[in-house]
C-alpha cells in the first residue's frame, strides 16, 4: 500500500534525493517549502521555517505516513563572531521550524499503523568541531528532541530518528566543497575515503520510511563516513 509522507524541504539536495527516491517506489509524496520541487508527482505546499505556518498542513490527508524535515544551516564562523542573532536563526531553521511541523501533523501521524518522522543533525554534535557552535547547538537540541519524542510517541506506534551526516554535496555545502583542492582535502578527512551525496543521506532516509525499519527508535545514526567513530591510524 502507497504511503502519504510530508518531505519539508523537497527543493534541493538530501530533500530533493529523497523525493526522488520516494516516486519512485510509488510513494505519494508531499512538499513543503519556498520552492517547488522540479519532481513529477509531488504535491507542493508553500511553507517557510522562518515564518512558519502550520496551517498550511490542513489540506494533507486525514492520514500521514511519515515527515522528513530537512531545513538546515551551514552557519560556520569564530565564537566570539557569532551573534545571538546567528544562533535563534539556526535554532528557528533547525529546531522550531521542525516542532512546528510535526506539532501541525502530529493527528495525522497518529492515524497510521506505521508512521515514521526523520530529522538531520550533524556529526560536530558528537565529534566537537571549530567554528560549529552555532549550528552544532541547534542540531544537538534537534538529537533531543529526537529521543524525547520517540519516547512519548512510542505508544502510538510513531517512530522518531535522527540522521547525523558529516560534510555532504548539497547546495548548503557548496562553499565548503568549491574547489577541486577543498574536495580533495574532505576526502581525505573522512575514513571511508571520500564526503558523502545526498543519495547516501536519502537512501537511508527511504529506509526509516520503510516497513523494513519498524523497530527501529530513538536512534541518531550517523551516516558520515566514519568520521564520528572510527580514528585512522
Amino acid at each position: 500500500m502507497s504511503k502519504n509522507i510530508l518531505i519539508v524541504g523537497a527543493s534541493s539536495g538530501i530533500g530533493y534525493a529523497t523525493a526522488k527516491t520516494l516516486l519512485s517506489k510509488g510513494y505519494q509524496v508531499y512538499s513543503a517549502s519556498r520552492n517547488q520541487p522540479d519532481l513529477a508527482g509531488i504535491v507542493h505546499l508553500n511553507w517557510d521555517a522562518q515564518n512558519a505556518d502550520a496551517s498550511v498542513f490542513a489540506s494533507l490527508p486525514e492520514t500521514l505516513d511519515g515527515v522528513v524535515y530537512c531545513p538546515g544551516t551551514i552557519n560556520l564562523k569564530p565564537f566570539h563572531r557569532l551573534s545571538q542573532d546567528d544562533f535563534k536563526n539556526d535554532f528557528q531553521v533547525n529546531v522550531l521550524g521542525a516542532i512546528s511541523v510535526i506539532q501541525a501533523v502530529l493527528p495525522k501521524l497518529k492515524k497510521s499503523t506505521s508512521a515514521s518522522v526523520v530529522l538531520y543533525s550533524t556529526v560536530a554534535v558528537k565529534i566537537g568541531m571549530g567554528f560549529h557552535a552555532s549550528v552544532a547547538a541547534s542540531k544537538g537540541a534537534i538529537e533531543g528532541l529526537t529521543v524525547s519524542l520517540a519516547a512519548e510517541l512510542a505508544l502510538t506506534k510513531i517512530r522518531v530518528n535522527c540522521i547525523a551526516p558529516s560534510l555532504t554535496d548539497t547546495p548548503l555545502a557548496k562553499n565548503l566543497l568549491s574547489t577541486d583542492e577543498k574536495k580533495e582535502a574532505s576526502n581525505k578527512r573522512h575514513p571511508i575515503g571520500r564526503f558523502g551525496t545526498s543519495e547516501d543521506i536519502a537512501n537511508i532516509t527511504s529506509f526509516l520510511l520503510s516497513d523494513e525499519s519498524t523497530w527501529i527508535t530513538g536512534q541518531i545514526l550517523g551516516v558520515d563516513g566514519g568520521m564520528g567513530s572510527i580514528k585512522m591510524m
